[in-house]
C-alpha cells in the first residue's frame, strides 16, 4: 500500500488553506497569489508560499499573463491524490470490517462461554 501513496502529496493537500485554494482555483478556472489572498484568511506572501508547494507537487501550474502569475489546478495530478485517497480509504475499510469481525468473534466466544 505504501509504494502507492505520495507523502508529499498527501501532504500539500493535508493543509486547509491549500485545499480551500485548490477549491478557488477550480471554481474560477485560475488564479494568482493576489486574487487568492484577497478571499482567504491569510496574507498574500502566505498564499505565495502555498502555491509554491502545491506547484512543487504538480497540483498547481503557474502560467505568466503580463506582468501576473496565473495558477491554474493539474487535474490530472488532483486525481491521482483522489485515487490515492480511495485507496487508502478501501485499505482502512478492509482493515476496519477485519476487527470488527474479531471482536465479534470474541463476543461470541465470551457468550457461549456463560
Amino acid at each position: 500500500m505504501s509504494t502507492l501513496v505520495d507523502d508529499d502529496l498527501w501532504s500539500a493537500v493535508g493543509d486547509p488553506t491549500r485545499r480551500r485554494m485548490i477549491d478557488l482555483l477550480l471554481a474560477d478556472g485560475s488564479g494568482t497569489a493576489t486574487g487568492l489572498s484577497e478571499r482567504l484568511p491569510v496574507t498574500r506572501q502566505a498564499v505565495a508560499k502555498h502555491l509554491a508547494v502545491l506547484d512543487r507537487v504538480g497540483l498547481v501550474h503557474a502560467g505568466t499573463a503580463g506582468r501576473e502569475r496565473r495558477y491554474r489546478v493539474d487535474e490530472r495530478q488532483l486525481a491521482r491524490a483522489v485515487a490515492q485517497l480511495n485507496a487508502v480509504g478501501s485499505a482502512w475499510d478492509s482493515r476496519l470490517e477485519r476487527i470488527k469481525r474479531i471482536a465479534e468473534s470474541i463476543q461470541q466466544t465470551t457468550e457461549d462461554k456463560e
